[in-house]
């Protein structure tokens, strides 16, 4: 009796394991190929579902494999297979081939196309600054009597600028020569008749308004060669940033027009590279006329604007229809 009461005891727990227990199905999936946050992990994506590639190295050595593809794969749901973040259901694949272009699975889908295209931008800005060149000449028959004369009136002509611009002007010395003057005549070795001397600052004027009144009060105090006038943008983050913005956005309306003629869409952007950035350079005015000051007229200035301009190359991938 013992026996037979063990019997059906053990009858009753195998269909309690057979019950409650999940198997493997088999079951063709369709979809597009999608990384995944698991590690090394890819999915396909159908419609309505989506099934975790447990073993997606078997098939990553196929050129048609990768993101964006169609494929079809027939294989096993494995429910109790467990990882990491559990996305989607865990699916081993027993076999898989594109089902997009041709159906040989060693070549390439043509569905999806590369194009590389270019974007320019420019940008004008406002210049911050300005660079002002000034220098005294002067010329003697004596080496020392140029070199004295030319530093006692560099020396009046700093004061001056000092004065004119204030506290914070930024002055430094940008040259300095003496260089004999000589005459020659035929069949004769050149003689030395005198010298001139040159002593040049730069002064950097980050007030704008200022940039006449420095001019006008160093000619005053003797400079007599001012080579010209610099303007340049200092803080030029924003517009560079703002130039390769719009590049970048140039860049991507060509892609997408070529996409749009040729019946697709733009599916991603894999590449992009800044190819050069031309920072704002000091534009140069004439050489100001000194003889300006000397009758009582300001110096005018005009600032302008500046050209910061940007170029972007990128890849994108079109999907065509």
């Amino acid at each position: 009796m013992s026996k037979r009461i063990s019997a059906i005891l053990c009858a009753l727990a195998l269909i309690s394991l057979l019950t409650t227990q999940t198997f493997a199905k088999e079951i063709t999936v369709r979809g597009r190929l999608q990384k995944t946050v698991e590690a090394g992990g890819w999915l396909i994506a159908t419609d309505g579902e989506k099934y975790l590639i447990l073993n997606a190295t078997k098939f990553q050595s196929q050129s048609w494999f990768k993101e964006g593809s169609e494929v079809e794969a027939a294989g096993e749901t494995k429910p109790e297979a467990v990882t990491i973040y559990m996305e989607g259901v865990p699916f081993e694949a027993r076999t898989m081939r594109p089902t997009q272009g041709t159906a040989t699975g060693g070549q390439e889908s043509q569905r999806l196309t590369r194009v590389r295209v270019g974007g320019d931008a420019i940008v004008q800005a406002q210049p911050d600054t300005a660079i002002v060149t000034i220098s005294v000449v002067t010329q003697a028959r004596q080496a020392l009597q140029a070199q004295q004369e030319t530093a006692t009136k560099s020396d009046a002509v700093v004061r001056a600028i000092k004065a004119a611009f204030g506290a914070g002007a930024e002055i430094k010395t940008s040259g300095y020569s003496l260089v004999p003057q000589r005459i020659y005549k035929e069949n004769q070795p050149p003689t030395i008749v005198g010298y001139e001397a040159r002593n040049s600052v730069t002064v950097t004027i980050s007030d704008l308004t200022k940039v006449g009144a420095v001019i006008d009060a160093a000619s005053e105090a003797g400079a007599n060669d001012i080579t010209g006038i610099g303007f340049t943008l200092r803080k030029d983050r924003p517009a560079k940033d703002q130039a390769l913005s719009e590049a970048t956005r140039a860049a991507i309306g060509k892609a997408q027009v070529i996409a749009q003629a040729l019946n697709g869409r733009v599916v991603r952007v894999v590449e992009v590279q800044e190819e050069g950035l031309v920072r704002p350079m000091p534009v140069y005015e004439a050489q100001v006329d000194t003889m300006r000051a000397r009758i009582g007229a300001a110096t005018p200035i005009e600032v302008g604007t500046l050209d910061v301009s940007s170029r972007v190359q990128l890849v994108a991938e079109i999907e065509v229809g």
